[in-house]
């Protein structure tokens, strides 16, 4: 248990990029992702945009035949992971490959195949179905996929608990390392949930925006005009190791995983508890675990969805940890640039928080022009700005009341 855990590499496919320098440039630029929807035509739907991933060829990272059975969430996860082995420079061989595992989280998996295939069988029957179907859908094939791509034999499954997914798995990778259980993991998460079942699904909750007359603004945390959130859709993966076996063998050491905190608010299936208690348990815990205290902390990427609900339960929540606007460190949602990547967030804000401390710059929350009174801390409005941040956390929440923030460190 006295094993440090360490990041040594990253990747991300994201609607302000496909690469993680794109990533960043589009955060530190304060640019929107999001745009009309062009992967399906959404004419008659209540909302008509989102943050999709432009100009992506999954022939780039697998072959074409390979790419026509497989759903746009696995070739993302892919994709990404690629990126993150080539930065991290980690070797997969035949004398590491079993103390190397794959952890991939996803909320939804191949919710566009599942799609796609349900109007196959109402038009054409069941024997035209595709065999693919089940093997393209389901959650797990992402971390499957990845695994066998690269090599790794170490543990490897999917974590699916909604939006705190990924998040999930960052932390259950980390610990699965200070175990002794892998010397390394992939993990992260992946989502590609623009699609017809799931853009309706989410109306009929009237869970996302619906300004379709300005979509790059429609993502407005802790803004008093906010009415929803916006769906994204990426990949994003990262390379946990242990710290001795990265400096072992000479790796670049992005940020040291110090903290993991999970907890449920046993109270609704979609709601937050209105109080904040079970968020504030989490990063109460991830603090306590970390060996970090409240005053430590230089930044928080909050999960902040833009929902009219969740962005003030999550504020109340900071402030019973860290009190007021004056005692609490700047705060950004940076789901106001590229949407909510459901069960992907977790990962691609904690590349964002590792970003933010490797260039010491506050990633901006966009699109905050008239603050709610309910939501009254440093949310870093409209702009990125400088500041030495050595620690940093990042909260990240799900459907049925699953809460997870994690600690991340400088080395």
């Amino acid at each position: 248990m006295d094993r440090r855990v360490v990041v040594t590499g990253m990747g991300a496919v994201s609607p302000l990029g496909l690469s993680v320098p794109e990533l960043w440039q589009g955060i530190v630029s304060g640019r929107s992702g999001v745009g009309p929807i062009t992967l399906f035509d959404p004419t008659g739907f209540d909302t008509t945009f989102a943050a999709e991933v432009k100009g992506f060829d999954p022939t780039q990272y697998m072959d074409r035949k390979e790419a026509r059975r497989t759903d746009r969430f696995v070739q993302l996860a892919l994709a990404a992971t690629q990126e993150a082995l080539r930065t991290s420079e980690l070797e997969i061989t035949a004398e590491n490959r079993d103390e190397i595992g794959v952890f991939v989280a996803s909320g939804i998996g191949g919710i566009g195949t599942l799609s796609e295939q349900l109007d196959v069988l109402r038009s054409r029957g069941p024997g035209r179905i595709s065999p693919f179907l089940i093997p393209a859908m389901i959650t797990n094939l992402a971390a499957g996929h990845v695994s066998i791509a690269t090599g790794a034999r170490g543990p490897s499954y999917c974590i699916t608990s909604a939006c705190a997914s990924s998040a999930h798995a960052i932390g259950e990778a980390a610990e699965t390392i200070r175990r002794g259980w892998a010397r390394a993991i992939i993990v992260g998460g992946s989502e590609a949930s623009v699609a017809p079942i799931g853009v309706a699904g989410f109306n009929a909750m009237r869970a996302l925006s619906t300004r379709n007359d300005d979509p790059s603004t429609a993502s407005r945390p802790f803004d008093a005009e906010r009415d929803g959130f916006v769906m994204g859709e990426g990949a994003a993966m990262l390379i946990l190791e242990d710290m001795e076996h990265a400096q072992a063998r000479g790796a670049r050491i992005l940020a040291e995983v110090v903290g993991y905190g999970a907890t449920s608010d046993a109270n609704h299936i979609t709601n937050l508890a209105e109080d904040g208690e079970g968020v504030a348990r989490a990063i109460h815990l991830a603090l306590r675990r970390s060996g970090l205290q409240a005053a430590d902390v230089d930044y928080i990427n909050a999960h902040a969805t833009s929902t009219p609900a969740g962005d003030p339960v999550e504020t109340a929540a900071i402030k019973r940890v860290f009190g007021g606007r004056e005692s609490a460190p700047p705060v950004s949602a940076s789901k106001s640039q590229f949407g909510h990547l459901l069960g992907a967030a977790g990962a691609i804000e904690t590349i964002v928080s590792i970003m933010a401390m490797q260039h010491n710059t506050l990633p901006p929350t966009i699109n905050l022009a008239q603050p709610d009174p309910a939501c009254d801390l440093d949310y870093v409005p409209n702009e990125a700005r400088p500041a030495q941040l050595d620690v940093v956390l990042s909260n990240s929440f799900g459907f049925g009341g699953h809460n997870v923030c994690l600690a991340l460190r400088r080395i």
